[in-house]
């Protein structure tokens, strides 16, 4: 989804006070900062798997084992818990699995359920990012870029908006 084409013409069209269309400008400029934040966490991950040789894991998977981290949970938690994003769990499960970085075992109650943990090698995926993230906290805090007050005003706004996008989704059914 990319939104700048569409960023003036939006503004310019819509019918609406001109506070609101300002205010439109802003909420159109953060959803493609948004698109494009998700983007760059890709590749700064791509990057750091490339720098120490780990070519056999794309990012999406390896936010995925990340966020399990040591856990042991459905494929279906995978989704409700917001550890996976995208729409095709069970292709990304299967590679993980096939590639020795989950381990996955039906339940004994429900056939139909599958629970899955990491591996050590998705262990070591884990630490990976985890040190790779620990070493941006530690940068933007020194540089300045950023700091616990800012950080936490970004959150609570994501949050609000989340909350928000959750509440309409909820009303269209």
């Amino acid at each position: 989804m990319t939104l700048h084409a569409n960023i003036p013409k939006a503004a310019d069209q819509c019918d609406t006070p001109p506070l609101v269309r300002v205010f439109l400008q802003s909420y159109l400029d953060t959803l493609v900062m948004v698109e494009r934040l998700h983007r760059l966490l890709l590749d700064v991950i791509k990057d750091e798997f490339e720098r120490l040789g780990m070519q056999d894991i794309n990012p999406v998977q390896a936010l995925l084992l990340f966020n399990v981290g040591d856990k042991e949970v459905t494929a279906g938690e995978l989704k409700s818990r917001g550890y996976y994003q995208g729409s095709n769990v069970s292709y990304n499960l299967k590679k993980l699995v096939d590639g020795g970085y989950m381990h996955h075992q039906r339940s004994d109650i429900d056939r139909r359920s599958v629970r899955v943990r990491l591996t050590e090698k998705g262990r070591v995926v884990h630490r990976a990012l985890s040190d790779l993230f620990a070493r941006h906290a530690g940068d933007l805090v020194s540089s300045g870029v950023m700091d616990q007050t800012r950080i936490d005003e970004i959150n609570g706004s994501l949050r609000r908006m989340e909350r928000y996008w959750t509440e309409q989704i909820r009303y269209i059914y």
